[in-house]
């Protein structure tokens, strides 16, 4: 009833899951995910103490391999189950008594599986964008894989849900959480393309910001932004723009990109789209 894909970053800082289905809130069920530890999906006759069950083991070092084939010891035949730890290669199962057609394709730091698909060309397709598509950013890669998969023919009796989890050390809102991402679309005609969205949303919103690409918040940028945040009914005092910028970006939730002194472009972008029409203002002679 679902195909899924888990992952380590290269750097090994970074493990997740991402997964669509033909059933209700996929993402509530199949993931888990822990920092420095590694990540794993249960599936097909879902069994959810494999979650806490499976991150234990990982934190005592016990190989992904190892984690699978303890897991699904007791009972295995209808359990689609997949792991990934802190080195070495993803590991999956497929029970023989899982829908067809069921199965997986595993590499390093990485495994794909699912059961009832179109056929093993969804996993073929979630593992090799997997593969290639290593110059994007983490969870966009999952989700480009995910995609993949879909495009592969996906659960071969339909579409419903779809789910990502990212989990990094410290990674989460303002630094106090390991979650990354943790996004869910539990009923839609097309989850994946839907979780594309939300994901393109959520980067906009809590992604940090590129040291690189940052402006000076002095000259005619300040001059701009305190236009257009008066514009928008948040004046700027003799102090200059930076308090009302805070405010505006507060009510905007996007704090988390907010570098004192300067001005993220995604934030400048943003504020110019929200923004009645302000001419831009004029250079000095």
């Amino acid at each position: 009833m679902t195909f899924s894909l888990v992952a380590r970053s290269a750097d090994g800082r970074r493990y997740g899951v991402v997964v669509a289905s033909k059933f209700l809130a996929a993402g509530a069920l199949v993931p888990a995910a822990a920092a420095e530890v590694g990540a794993l999906a249960t599936q097909a006759h879902v069994n959810l103490a494999y979650r806490p069950q499976g991150l234990a083991l990982l934190r005592t070092g016990v190989a992904a391999a190892d984690v699978v084939a303890g897991l699904v010891a007791a009972e295995r035949q209808h359990r689609q189950l997949a792991v990934v730890g802190v080195s070495g290669p993803g590991a999956s199962w497929t029970g023989p008594a899982c829908h067809p057609w069921a199965g997986g394709r595993v590499g390093d730091g990485w495994a794909a599986q699912g059961n009832i698909l179109a056929g093993p060309e969804v996993v073929d397709a979630m593992g090799e964008t997997w593969q290639g598509a290593s110059a994007l950013p983490f969870a966009e890669r999952l989700v480009a894989a995910l995609r993949a998969g879909d495009a592969a023919g996906g659960d071969r009796r339909g579409r419903q849900s779809a789910g990502l989890l990212v989990v990094e050390r410290g990674g989460g809102y303002g630094g106090t959480s390991d979650v990354v991402v943790d996004l869910r679309v539990d009923d839609h005609p097309d989850p994946v393309a839907e979780l594309g969205r939300l994901l393109a949303v959520h980067t906009m919103l809590f992604s940090r910001p590129d040291p690189a690409t940052l402006l000076d918040l002095s000259g005619a940028v300040a001059d701009e932004v305190a236009a257009l945040l008066t514009a928008l009914g948040h004046p700027v005092g003799d102090a200059g723009p930076e308090a009302a910028l805070v405010s505006w970006a507060g009510l905007e939730n996007l704090e988390e990109r907010l570098v004192p002194g300067r001005i993220d472009p995604v934030v400048l972008t943003h504020l110019r789209g929200v923004a009645p029409h302000v001419p831009a203002p004029r250079q000095g002679a």
